[in-house]
């Protein structure tokens, strides 16, 4: 047979055009011998090059193949509800989003499924004031953060005349209205912020704001944490009365938030997120691409670059169970008070060398389980984590109980 040099396929049924694939469950579309275009029997689709698609009757290349926020759709939360935040650099609630938070204000983080209707989230980060500080200590802080690595957004060519302006989109409820502030900054050197209002208390509201490229300087290309969101909502003297950097500038506190809503002032208040996006280049309410969705194994899998734990996925950390717990053995027919050790595999390989924490399965922190056949678990058990990488560790129990084998659970953070 000879080479096909053109094909057209009309569909002219009411069916329209179908590709069936072959057993495999993939269809592959080439372009002179080189597959371009892959689609797997879950229906995901992967190119090689831009991705154009018509969105609000615009035509949007965009240059990431999948989103650039990892959880926007807030549907992954593996650490489940945290209480008593009070530090900065805390997670909780759906991945990838953490609050900082200091000076008098207290906070929970948790999933929520309260979400704004007819856009396909099942789910939304909500912040609770749970102790309120209408006059919070000079350093106090309260925000919510999302940061990048600098190796995943190397395409805004920051540091270059080709600096790209970038858009962020959100839906956002409370039950205060006034404006808050949200910041782009890079490491701790410089930044750029916009006040935006919540209109109606109690209300869903989409925001889509732009930021300009910054020109002048440029972001490490490594796993390191180059890049942040910074949705400010409270904090003190230090931190505010500056006036909102409108251009990028060295790092002024005194401009990180300049808003009226002062969220930690009651602790009736609450605000939740969903629907986070960062597109690159200017968009308007009226063009900005509709959110990417990604299945739940797909948001999974790339959260757990940073956080991974042993337990099912609605089970909290600590919590007292067997489901899940990893096994290991000493050696056949011996048991023995002394060490026993086994090797953990991580399911997705860590942003670096993560922090381990161990649970029994009595939910005991920093402790691990040890056991011997025919005879009851001893809990609270000596456990440290060495030759940890980032697609592995071993547990080691160095002394304890007379066993044969050791159990634990874990959590394996390597957040940014």
């Amino acid at each position: 047979m000879g080479d096909i040099m053109t094909c057209k396929i009309n569909a002219d049924t009411s069916d329209g055009l179908k590709l069936i694939s072959d057993t495999s469950g993939a269809v592959d579309i080439q372009s002179n011998g080189t597959t371009k275009v892959t689609i797997d029997a879950n229906g995901n689709v992967n190119t090689v090059g831009q991705v154009s698609t018509t969105d609000n009757g615009t035509i949007v290349t965009r240059q990431n193949a999948k989103p650039l926020i990892i959880n926007g759709a807030m549907q992954i939360a593996q650490r489940g509800t945290v209480t008593g935040i009070t530090s900065p650099g805390t997670y909780g609630g759906p991945d990838r989003t953490r609050a900082d938070i200091r000076g008098g204000f207290t906070v929970q983080l948790a999933q929520s499924t309260d979400v704004p209707s007819g856009y396909g989230f099942s789910n939304s980060a909500k912040l609770d004031v749970t102790t309120a500080d209408a006059t919070p200590d000079a350093n106090g802080l309260l925000l919510l953060v999302y940061s990048f690595e600098g190796q995943d957004v190397q395409l805004l060519k920051y540091g270059t005349s080709s600096a790209e302006t970038v858009t962020i989109a959100f839906w956002i409820k409370s039950n205060k209205t006034g404006t808050f502030q949200v910041n782009l900054r890079m490491v701790e050197a410089y930044h750029i912020g916009q006040l935006v209002t919540i209109s109606s208390a109690n209300t869903w509201e989409k925001k889509v704001i732009t930021f300009a490229g910054n020109t002048s300087n440029a972001m490490a290309n490594d796993n390191s944490n180059e890049l942040r969101i910074q949705f400010f909502f409270d904090a003190g003297s230090d931190s505010e009365g500056g006036g909102v950097p409108s251009s990028w500038a060295a790092v002024n506190e005194a401009k990180s938030y300049n808003g009226s809503i002062d969220l930690g002032d009651n602790t009736a208040n609450e605000v939740l997120i969903t629907g986070l996006q960062f597109e690159v280049g200017e968009y308007s309410s009226d063009t900005i691409p509709e959110f990417q969705h990604e299945s739940f194994s797909d948001s999974l899998q790339r959260c757990q670059r940073y956080y991974e734990k042993s337990y099912n996925a609605t089970t909290d950390p600590g919590t007292a169970t067997t489901v899940g717990l990893r096994h290991g053995s000493g050696v056949a027919g011996q048991t023995g008070s002394g060490e026993i050790a086994m090797g953990i595999y991580f399911l997705t390989p860590k942003r670096t060398t993560p922090t381990i924490t161990f649970y029994d399965s009595a939910g005991n922190s920093g402790k691990c389980s040890r056991a011997d056949l025919g005879t009851a678990e001893h809990t609270n058990q000596t456990a440290s984590a060495v030759h940890t990488g980032e697609n592995s560790f071993v547990l080691s129990s160095g002394s304890g109980s007379a066993a044969s084998a050791v159990h634990c659970h874990f959590e394996a953070a390597a957040e940014l």
